[in-house]
């Protein structure tokens, strides 16, 4: 796979994560990755004609929902859009709010 996809998956997956589990302690550490992730995105983006955002928000959902983790996933029930709710734009921007990027998720997703 593309390198660039894999930095930008990971970094979403960690919000995704940080978005599912109803451990607030495990919630802060899946926002301290993202926010390390991001960083690295920031001071090295990828080129934006190496990345389809929503492939890689797809590939994210799918490593955030690994079955390894769905005991932790609890705070809500989601059905997560199949659209990245950002761009690779949002992720390299300077101050990118994580906090905020987990809520966001959170709003976007249809609750069952």
């Amino acid at each position: 796979m593309n390198p660039s996809v894999d930095r930008v998956r990971d970094a979403l997956a960690e919000l995704i994560k940080a978005a599912l589990v109803s451990d607030d302690h495990r919630s802060l550490a899946f926002r301290r990755e993202a926010a390390a992730r991001i960083a690295v995105l920031a001071a090295d983006p990828p080129e934006a004609a190496d990345i389809r955002i929503d492939g890689a928000w797809t590939l994210a959902v799918r490593a955030a929902e690994a079955p390894a983790l769905q005991p932790e996933e609890g705070r809500v029930s989601l059905t997560l859009p199949q659209a990245s709710p950002f761009t690779l734009e949002d992720l390299t921007r300077a101050g990118f709010d994580v906090d905020g990027a987990v809520e966001r998720i959170r709003k976007s997703a249809s609750t069952g």
